[in-house]
């Protein structure tokens, strides 16, 4: 559900003509639209209630919404395309609560110098913000309330060039509008014959919001179902033969004889310990004896 906010801090800036026409816009298009108003002036609200009497209508009928800047909730059940008015002076938590929730943001900006200025410091804060610094929410001006007569587009094209602000179309100051407002009206509800000129201004910023709206679906490679891959098996691994026993040769010990013989019999102990007195000397023999 694609949600376009039109925030501008200066009052005057032509944000609820511009919120109500891209509501309208929507509603002949077929789509089930709502026009969400962040507006504590209630401006928006106003036009809706005028428009419900009005046989001119064409398309589907607007939702109406009024919300909090503070706390914008989420829209009722069946709506497709919202369209946030919201208040001038809009900064900080609140700022960054509508850039939550939006796709895209319409800055509209008059020729003034003030304009300008109050546009450029809001742009250089919704910039900071993530949704915008990642590209997931777009941010654009237009140019509101113009005289065909005068340079001021041109001045305005060079103004948003050097800040780096996509400017996207020119909203002409004329009959039409006001006509239109007074009455709960849009351009898109009157005969194209009768609007043309203005009409045609409005090509280029719908151009620009077309991606917005309607987002490019995912490819078929992306949408297919992810196939798990099985590993392969491990390879099973044969255990290497054993060597075989390596014979070594018997280590054969030569055991004297008279040990395997064990000691002497009793009858032979005598000739066995004379054999061992023959070898003393008899010098130690008789100093023993002495």
């Amino acid at each position: 559900m694609p949600v376009v906010a039109v925030v501008n801090r200066k009052g005057g800036s032509g944000k609820t003509t511009l919120a109500t026409h891209l509501a309208a816009w929507f509603a002949n298009g077929g789509h089930a639209a709502m026009l969400g108003d962040v507006d504590f002036q209630g401006s928006a609200q106003a036009w809706l209630r005028r428009r419900a009497g009005q046989e001119a209508v064409r398309g589907k009928p607007i939702v109406g919404w009024s919300a909090d800047p503070r706390n914008v909730l989420r829209p009722p059940a069946g709506v497709t395309h919202v369209v946030l008015d919201t208040p001038g002076g809009l900064r900080g938590l609140d700022l960054a609560k509508v850039v939550m929730t939006a796709d895209a943001i319409l800055l509209p900006v008059c020729h003034s110098v003030f304009d300008r200025d109050s546009a450029a410091d809001c742009y250089a804060e919704l910039k900071a913000l993530p949704r915008v610094a990642s590209g997931r929410c777009k941010v654009a001006a237009v140019g509101m309330r113009l005289d065909a007569r005068t340079r001021a587009e041109d001045v305005l094209r060079q103004w948003a060039d050097g800040i780096g602000l996509p400017f996207i179309g020119v909203i002409r100051e004329t009959q039409g509008y006001v006509r239109c407002v007074e009455q709960g009206l849009s351009l898109f509800d009157m005969p194209p014959s009768k609007v043309q000129s203005d009409l045609d201004q409005w090509k280029p910023i719908f151009e620009w919001l077309d991606p917005v709206l309607k987002p490019v679906p995912a490819t078929a490679s992306a949408a297919a179902p992810v196939q798990r891959v099985m590993p392969a098996p491990a390879p099973t691994t044969v255990p290497a033969p054993r060597p075989p026993p390596v014979s070594r040769p018997a280590v054969v010990v030569q055991v004297p004889a008279d040990v395997l013989e064990g000691p002497p019999r009793r009858e032979g102990l005598a000739s066995w310990l004379g054999s061992w007195l023959d070898l003393l000397p008899l010098r130690r023999l008789r100093h023993r004896n002495l």
